[in-house]
């Protein structure tokens, strides 16, 4: 009987947690382990009320783990700048597959919505709180509950919640006073400043390509220590200009290549083809555009373990 409650549990809740999971850790990888061992818990150490609802009890147990994970991911060193992990949010007409909706379908309606909590510039301030700060950050301002809510899910006292809330959005003020919402202007501005700069580097004007980029751009790249990638922030047009058009200038093999939706923004999705010899055979480049439409920010993901989320390129056409 409790197997087949699980079971029913899973089937219902597994969405949101997952959600709730990913948006905590910034990790597609991280989430699917989560949500796994929330229900090994449920089937080896129950709650002791089987018969009230059931959600409250796994977002604490899914919470839990995620902030131990949190705390062991901050005591390891990273090699290199750490980015999340991409996931696919559907095409600009298509609702996004990482939504995680509320009891009887409703959405949330926070401070933060489903859409923006999943973009990356919003998962890197994340990083700024504590794991505390950011668990309560996220149901609060995300997934809309409560304060006693809240204090119920983490088991905290409503003081507690209170304060850490105040602190948590102290630390965003910083993306708050630069908030980007993903609406449909912006992802249309954003393909477009995405489309003009892969056309400036297959024509390898080194010029081009920093004409497209703001004064201020950094560029992130995560190899996860597995693949070569550059292990500092690259900073201003020139450099960040002169990385890209090297890299292309130095691929040896074809590629299947496509924009799609990746955490609310047209991002670059590459599979490399044929034996690139240690090099990773994938590729998520995301930018992000200030309001001249120029690129202020270029996320590259290469790391395996990063891209568990995204779909190859074989499978996409296999389902067409």
């Amino acid at each position: 009987m409790l197997a087949a409650g699980v079971a029913h549990a899973f089937d219902e809740h597994r969405p949101f947690l997952w959600g709730l999971c990913y948006r905590l850790t910034g990790s597609a990888a991280g989430a699917d382990d989560l949500v796994q061992e929330t229900f090994v818990r449920a089937l080896e150490r129950p709650p002791e009320r089987t018969d009230l609802p059931w959600r409250p009890w796994l977002v604490r147990v899914a919470v839990n783990l995620g902030k131990d994970l949190l705390r062991r991911r901050r005591r390891r060193r990273y090699v290199g700048p750490w980015l999340p992990s991409p996931v696919e949010t559907g095409s600009e007409e298509s609702p996004p597959s990482v939504e995680a909706l509320l009891g009887g379908g409703r959405s949330t309606e926070g401070r933060y919505d489903l859409l923006e909590s999943v973009s990356y510039a919003f998962l890197l301030a994340l990083e700024a709180l504590t794991p505390q700060q950011r668990a309560v950050l996220l149901l609060r301002d995300v997934f809309d509950y409560t304060v006693q809510e809240t204090a119920d899910a983490l088991g905290l006292g409503v003081a507690n919640v209170k304060t850490t809330h105040h602190r948590a959005r102290r630390a965003m003020a910083a993306y708050d006073a630069d908030r980007q919402i993903p609406t449909r202007s912006l992802q249309e501005k954003t393909r477009a400043a995405l489309e003009r700069f892969l056309g400036a580097l297959a024509s390898g004007d080194l010029r081009q390509v920093e004409a497209l980029l703001a004064d201020s751009v950094t560029a992130l790249s995560d190899g996860g220590g597995e693949f070569f990638a550059a292990r500092v922030p690259l900073r201003g047009p020139a450099r960040v200009a002169r990385f890209f058009t090297t890299v292309e200038r130095k691929r040896t093999t074809d590629a299947w290549s496509e924009i799609r939706m990746v955490n609310g923004l047209p991002a670059l999705v590459t599979d490399f083809l044929g034996d690139r010899r240690g090099a990773p055979p994938r590729l998520v480049l995301a930018p992000r555009v200030d309001g001249e439409g120029r690129i202020a920010a270029l996320y590259a993901v290469v790391a395996s373990r990063k891209l568990t989320a995204i779909a190859r390129a074989h499978d996409r056409v296999a389902r067409v």
